[in-house]
Parts: C-alpha cells; sequence; structure tokens
C-alpha cells in the first residue's frame, strides 16, 4: 500500500512527495530506506538539504525511531546522506548523476499483513480438522450411491433436515427442510434473491447505510437499486421503508456497526413487509456468536412468509467451505431453485454431508460453544487493553461476534489507518463500509472496524500490541 510523506509535517516542510511502499519484502525500514534513496536520485531531495530528525520523522510516520535511524544509517554507508555531529543529516553532494538503485521485484502479494485484524472472517487455525475428518468418513460410509450423482438443486436432504433443526433449536427460525436450500457461501444466496426479485418486478431495495459494498454489487447487478436506510444507535431506522419491494437488514448483529436492531424496529420491519407484500432479506452471518447474553433469535420467526433467512458456515467454520442456506416462504422456493438450477446445479456433495453428519453428531456445537470462548476472551482482552494503553478509544457495539468498532477521536482514522500500514497491521477504518448515496450522519464519527477474530491464538497477543501502539 503507498503512502505519501507529503500528509506528514516533515513531508511538507521539506516541500516534497515522497512515496512509500511498506509491502516491500524487506519490511518497513527497506520500504523507507528506498524512498528516500529514490527521492535523493530523482532530485527531489536536493544536495546538502536536512532531513528531519529521526525521533520527529518516525512520530510523523508512526514509525519506530529505530526504524528511521537505521534506514538513515543505510543511506549514509550507501553514500546518499551524510551525518555531521552538529549538522544533522543531509543529503550528500554528488558531482554526476546518481546510480540508479536496483528495482525492488520481491514484494508481499496484495493483503499481506505481518497481523490480520480485518474484519469478516473467523480464525482459520481453529478449524475442527481431526473432527471433520472424522464426521467425513461417516458420512461417506453411510452415503447411498445415488448421493454421489448431479443431485438436488436444493440440497441433499440429509444437510436440510439437519439444518432445520438446528436452526430451529438454536436461531428460532421456522423450517422445513423443503423450504430450506442450501447455497455456496451467502453470497451466491444473494445472487439468486437479486434475480428472483428482479423478475418479480421489484427495482429497489433497502440497505443499511453502512455494510459491504460487495453485497451492494450483487444486488445491484440484476438491475435493482439499493436505497440505504437512515442509521442511529437502535439500528437502521426502517421506519423510512416505504415503496421498495424488498430490504436487506443484519438485525442480530449490524456489519459493521455491531447494534442490533432494536425490538420496536424489528417488528416496525415486519409490519412495512405485511402491509406492503415486501420481503426481508435478513444476513445472520454470526447470530451465533453474543458474549453477554442468550442470542437474539432470528427476525424470520416473527414471520417466516415474508422474511427469508440466510446463514453461512463461514464465520462458524471456514469461508472455503462454500456453505450457506436460504430458508424460503413458500411460494419462493420454486423460483430460486429454478434459479440456481442455471448457473450452479448443486454444492460439493460430500461437503453437504459432511456438515449434515456433524450437526447431527452434536460437534458442531461443541465447536461453536469453543468458538464462542475463544472469541469472548479475545474481545475481553481487547476491551481491557484499550483501558489501559488507549483510553481515548473505545469499543462500542454490542458484545457479540469477531469484530469490534473502536471509536477514535475526532479527525483521526485515516491517520491510525495509515500508521497500521507502516506496521504491517490489516484493519478497516469505518468510512469504507459507507454506502456512497447514505445519508450525512448527524455525529459522523471517526472509528476504526477491527476483526479480532481475525489472527490464530500465537499471532493475537502480538497483533493487539501492535493494534494498541498505532492508537491515539
Amino acid at each position: 500500500m503507498e503512502e505519501s510523506w507529503a500528509n506528514s509535517a516533515s513531508g511538507r516542510a521539506l516541500g516534497i512527495d515522497l512515496h512509500l511502499d511498506p509491502a516491500l519484502s524487506g519490511g518497513v525500514r527497506r520500504g523507507l530506506t528506498d524512498a528516500l534513496r529514490e527521492a535523493v536520485r530523482g532530485g527531489r531531495l536536493a544536495p546538502g538539504t536536512r532531513l528531519p530528525a529521526s525521533r520527529t520523522l518516525a512520530a510523523d510516520l508512526g514509525l519506530a525511531r529505530n526504524t528511521v535511524a537505521d534506514a538513515y544509517a543505510d543511506l549514509v554507508a550507501e553514500g546518499w546522506l551524510t551525518a555531521r555531529q552538529g549538522s544533522g543529516t543531509r543529503v550528500a553532494e554528488r558531482p554526476g548523476r546518481a546510480p540508479t538503485p536496483a528495482r525492488a521485484t520481491n514484494r508481499v502479494p496484495f493483503g499481506g499483513h505481518r497481523y490480520d485484524l480485518m474484519p469478516g472472517r473467523p480464525d482459520l487455525a481453529s478449524f475442527p480438522r481431526a473432527e471433520w475428518l472424522k464426521a467425513a468418513r461417516r458420512a461417506l460410509t453411510a452415503a447411498p450411491n445415488e448421493a454421489l450423482g448431479y443431485g438436488d438443486p436444493r440440497g441433499r436432504p440429509e444437510l436440510r433436515g439437519a439444518l432445520a433443526g438446528y436452526l430451529a433449536r438454536a436461531r428460532g427460525v421456522q423450517a422445513s427442510p423443503e423450504r430450506i436450500v442450501v447455497c455456496a457461501g451467502f453470497v451466491q444466496g444473494m445472487i439468486l434473491l437479486g434475480e428472483v426479485l428482479h423478475r418479480r418486478g421489484v427495482r429497489d431495495i433497502a440497505v443499511e447505510s453502512y455494510g459491504l459494498d460487495l453485497h451492494w454489487d450483487y444486488l445491484t447487478r440484476p438491475g435493482l437499486r439499493t436505497r440505504p436506510l437512515p442509521f442511529d444507535e437502535l439500528g437502521a431506522d426502517v421506519r423510512e421503508l416505504s415503496g421498495e419491494g424488498a430490504a436487506l437488514l443484519t438485525p442480530a448483529h449490524q456489519f459493521p456497526l455491531g447494534v442490533a436492531l432494536h425490538a420496536r424496529r424489528r417488528a416496525a420491519a415486519v409490519d412495512w413487509a405485511r402491509r406492503t407484500g415486501g420481503l426481508i432479506l435478513e444476513d445472520d452471518y454470526d447470530g451465533e456468536f453474543r458474549y453477554d447474553r442468550q442470542p437474539v433469535g432470528a427476525l424470520q420467526g416473527l414471520d417466516p412468509d415474508r422474511v427469508v433467512y440466510l446463514g453461512t458456515a463461514s464465520k462458524s467454520l471456514a469461508p472455503g467451505l462454500r456453505l450457506g442456506w436460504m430458508v424460503l416462504p413458500a411460494p419462493l422456493v420454486d423460483e430460486v431453485v429454478a434459479a440456481k438450477g442455471h448457473t450452479d446445479w448443486s454444492c460439493g456433495v460430500l461437503d453437504q454431508l459432511t456438515l449434515a453428519e456433524f450437526l447431527e453428531s452434536g460437534a458442531y456445537d461443541r465447536h461453536v460453544r469453543a468458538a464462542r470462548l475463544r472469541y469472548r476472551r479475545r474481545r475481553d482482552q481487547l476491551v481491557a487493553a484499550l483501558a489501559e494503553r488507549a483510553p481515548a478509544v473505545r469499543a462500542t457495539g454490542i458484545a457479540a461476534g469477531l469484530h469490534a468498532v473502536l471509536q477514535l477521536p475526532p479527525g483521526t482514522e485515516r491517520s491510525v489507518v495509515q500508521a497500521a500500514a507502516w506496521q504491517r497491521l490489516g484493519i478497516s477504518g469505518l468510512a469504507e463500509f459507507r454506502h456512497a448515496d447514505a445519508p450525512e450522519p448527524t455525529d459522523p464519527m471517526d472509528a476504526l472496524v477491527v476483526g479480532y477474530g481475525t489472527p490464530p491464538d500465537h499471532a493475537w497477543p502480538g497483533a493487539l500490541d501492535t493494534l494498541c501502539r498505532v492508537l491515539p
């Protein structure tokens, strides 16, 4: 990720635009050294120019002082800079054209981080490999030969039956196997529903004003228009729903702001759907992970005929499984199955059978309980570390899910994200999740969206320490 020194006080004082690339394979020190060398070689730092003190530049860029001092020392040894007692560090006088440095070719792949706190992903190292393998063996041994054929686009009956029982017990979903369609994750479910809604004549769909643009894009591809709803401490303001044909909501734990939709607004959303004939698409992406109380039941339980329930194994197990499910109102089932049959007849049968066995054997419940304890402990550690090391920052939203929203002092979001990039810490600013057409918030908030569920256990302490060091 390329950053510009022109944004720093030191860069402005020198009147240059120093491009820095923290993704170089040699790390932050290598990136700073290369950038300074290029500025001298290209003439943007003229001979005799005095550079900022290492302490000053380190503070401006959010780096350790030793990193800057080491970069200066490297360039002094190469002859690009000079350092004299009482005169500071200056660009060296060069009689001829400076040699062209070798191009750096070994770069960290896109998205490469030393520590990853990006939201939306579980701890993949905790995937229950041994239990999953046992379930796969049992499922494959018991599977009838016909299960290995092309199958039913609705999904294997074993999985649909297991999901019906589990969702009723754990999430309060009213489901029968005949109304469940297994899909390749939440994204495929959204693609299918977007196509079906458009064919039904729906042109506008309401969405929350903060969310994932990827999801909005999949809705707009078939021709739907997304209209963001205002948002406050009670969640999406569903009282603003009017002529839309559908609404996409995350009632149990709004992504990314982390609040649960207030009970009055849950009721208001269902009333709107009944009154207008609209549909609610309920994204229950992490509803099993609530830490301060029992999880709030699914909105679908209030009216199964007006709510489409979407769930996924991507947060509870792993996104690589590509297993999700929709619980549909009866009139939608045939239309969704037909749309799925035209694009992707059936998801991987062996993984479906394995997940069915995993659910029926109780292994899924055991895994979720263990994951819930792990993620709750991490969230508690995050809140405690903020209180001790960054008291100006506080975690907002309910104690749930795999991410937290950290409210920052006003005007600091961009600089903190930049400082994190220099430390090769993957985090997201709240601003990148805001819908382009969302109404201006009355009380704008600078914040980070931190995925504390993402790092493996061995990396979590280092990730938390690095996060605290870049916070104001």
